[in-house]
């Protein structure tokens, strides 16, 4: 399937690009994002990361008109600071993450990640990181398993599940996809597999944030960028899940408080200083047109931000 950029039009809006500008796009997929910023600057420079090798490789490619304008980098866009830092480059006029997968990683079934093709159980955005999705079905206690399953996939038959995995891996390991689905239907309920949604759906996502510690790597990322921004500078974060929407909800609100005292207190003693400024009351979401030509996109939420 062709990789459709999630509210492009939106993004770019909300980046403000300037020609002369220096912009990272923290997460550099299949470069839906990158070739429209590009095709903006004049003298202005490009930093894109990815931890996927694969994806550095096609994107290079598809990006190679304006390799004077770009510097791509293979790394964790949590590293986002120390990567400039490598690069002399100590501030920035916006930054861009879409925290999604990307359909040709989902689509590739030999990367683990879709629960509608059978492959080994991997699901690593970086395939030289250590954790696979193997070794958290066939090494981690049933505590942690129905932990991640509840807080990351919201699933709410997590227990079951966890039990189930336990009982089946103790005879023989659980290798593939499809032995993880076959494992997750017989744990759950008969009219649960019945639902509208996929029934391995929420455990295929929290094994994929485990295997990424993807919640971890958004709050580092969230911690430094801000303070790397020029004045007016835009940080844009496109989420796809309820728990990465609200690291970044609440983030944005801590950065635009400038005093967190109480109200009562006659002066402020906080000393905390305003750092952001939200430009997104709420969150800008796709038009019900792109959701029908990208259901993916469905649960896109884009936050924005610029510092003051």
């Amino acid at each position: 399937m062709k990789h459709t950029p999630v509210l492009l039009s939106e993004s770019l809006e909300a980046l403000q690009i300037k020609p002369d500008g220096i912009y990272v796009d923290g997460t550099l997929g299949r470069a839906g994002h990158s070739l429209e910023i590009l095709k903006r600057l004049k003298t202005g420079r490009l930093i894109a990361i990815d931890c996927d090798l694969d994806a550095i490789e096609q994107a290079g490619e598809k990006l190679g008109a304006y390799k004077d304008k770009i510097t791509i980098i293979h790394g964790n866009f949590k590293d986002t600071v120390k990567i400039l830092d490598g690069l002399n480059i100590n501030a920035i006029d916006g930054a861009i993450y879409d925290l999604g997968v990307s359909s040709p990683q989902l689509d590739d079934a030999a990367r683990g990640f879709s629960y509608q093709s059978d492959a080994k159980l991997d699901m690593r955005m970086d395939k030289s990181g250590p954790l696979t999705a193997f070794e958290i079905i066939n090494t981690w206690q049933e505590e942690k398993l129905t932990e991640i399953f509840f807080k990351y996939g919201e699933e709410k038959y997590s227990r079951q599940i966890a039990k189930q995995i336990i009982n089946k891996r103790t005879a023989s390991p659980i290798n593939t996809t499809f032995e993880l689905n076959e494992v997750i239907f017989s744990a759950i309920p008969a009219a649960a597999r019945r639902e509208k949604q996929h029934p391995s759906k929420r455990c295929f996502q929290a094994l994929r944030i485990a295997v990424g510690d993807e919640l971890s790597v958004l709050n580092e990322m969230i911690d430094t960028v801000p303070f790397i921004l020029n004045h007016g500078g835009r940080l844009c974060v496109i989420s796809f899940h309820s728990l990465e929407d609200r690291i970044v909800k609440r983030a944005f609100q801590d950065y635009a408080a400038s005093c967190t005292c109480d109200r009562k207190a006659p002066v402020c003693i906080c000393n905390k200083v305003q750092v952001l400024k939200i430009i997104t009351k709420k969150p800008v979401t796709e038009s019900d047109e792109n959701i029908k030509q990208n259901p993916r996109a469905r649960s896109a939420k884009l936050r924005v931000a610029e510092r003051i």
